[in-house]
């Protein structure tokens, strides 16, 4: 009788210890510094170089090396176990030819798809932060591949990195408050096409959209940089949330103090960034966006924007920036307000 009441005094002792320890560890450990540092340059590059590979045509909408691409993505969502928010095996929102070409700016397109995956959140599972890039590129002209290395190979993967940082949250018990939709749209080199047929016809109700933040070409630096390459564009920020705006500057400070140029927020940039990525399809519906952006080079829609002149490190930093912000504005108590007008 003793020998088991010496037993379980042990167990309950080793017990407590442990949720002593755990609770310590909760208060002391910075969980998003922590998922953030999984983010690296190297992943990055290997991912990369597969999907800007010649194997991958140049993604164009509809055609065979987009196909590729889709199905990249998806074995990349399936073997990290990151469920899709539409069915079981199911990551493709299809997006018809005839809807395509009937809002494409020009040529006929075949058949597309997005790619979706998601993760729930724990305490208020029916708001959603988006985080967006497009995962098509101009395919082959003239014989030559357009890799799209920067635009927007970078923001695709930057996307895995960042889904894969918050899957390795839930399975340590520190997933997001607030669910994340993880979403690789199509046809943007045709107008936007894939994030408007999203938000045209959301898997999720855009009500209940908390923010968006969109990534296309993050892995360059422009001519304006060339002295100082730790910069990344943003766009957006402030023009629907100073919330937003507000999150995003502290978590640079916070974490990776970059430059956060706004030279193309500019109501008056000649350039009208702010209308052509997918962001705006959401903007456009009230919801809070930020677009990041390095700005164009002088491999922009070329043939050689290819994987060999990213900026990895650059790359990697710029990465972990989103993440952070996406896990503030997933874990923050209030939904961000819309607080700065409205988009017409």
């Amino acid at each position: 009788m003793k020998k088991i009441f010496y037993l379980f005094a042990l167990l309950l002792f080793v017990s407590c210890s442990s949720s002593q320890k755990a609770s310590k560890e909760d208060k002391t450990t910075d969980y998003a510094a922590k998922y953030a540092a999984t983010i690296t340059a190297e992943n990055l590059k290997t991912h990369l170089y597969i999907f800007a590979s010649d194997e991958f045509e140049g993604r164009d909408t509809g055609e065979p090396g987009q196909k590729k691409a889709i199905k990249y993505l998806k074995d990349f969502y399936v073997n990290q176990k990151i469920m899709s928010p539409i069915g079981k095996d199911d990551y493709y929102q299809e997006i018809p030819e005839a809807w395509l070409n009937k809002n494409a700016r020009r040529r006929k397109l075949k058949d597309s798809e997005n790619v979706l995956a998601f993760i729930k959140g724990k305490e208020k599972p029916n708001e959603i932060v988006v985080i967006s890039a497009h995962l098509d590129h101009v395919g082959v002209k003239d014989g030559k591949i357009y890799n799209g290395a920067d635009d927007d190979g970078s923001g695709s993967m930057a996307i895995l990195e960042i889904a894969e940082a918050f899957k390795k949250a839930v399975k340590d018990g520190k997933g997001p408050k607030r669910s994340i939709l993880f979403l690789h749209v199509t046809g943007e080199e045709k107008g936007l096409l894939g994030s408007k047929y999203y938000t045209e016809n959301p898997i999720f109700p855009l009500t209940n959209t908390v923010c968006n933040l969109n990534i296309d070409m993050i892995g360059r630096v422009d001519d304006l940089h060339k002295q100082d390459s730790n910069y990344v564009y943003l766009i957006g920020a402030d023009k629907l949330s100073t919330q937003l705006h507000t999150v995003s500057e502290n978590m640079n400070k916070k974490y990776t103090n970059i430059n956060l140029d706004y030279k193309y927020n500019d109501e008056n940039d000649p350039n009208r960034f702010y209308y052509r990525s997918d962001h705006y399809n959401f903007a456009k519906h009230n919801i809070p966006v930020i677009f990041y952006f390095n700005g164009t080079h002088e491999d922009y829609h070329k043939h050689t924007d290819t994987p060999d002149k990213i900026e990895y490190h650059l790359l990697a930093k710029r990465t972990r920036l989103i993440f952070h912000t996406a896990w503030e504005v997933a874990n923050r108590e209030e939904r961000l307000l819309v607080d700065n007008g409205v988009i017409e």
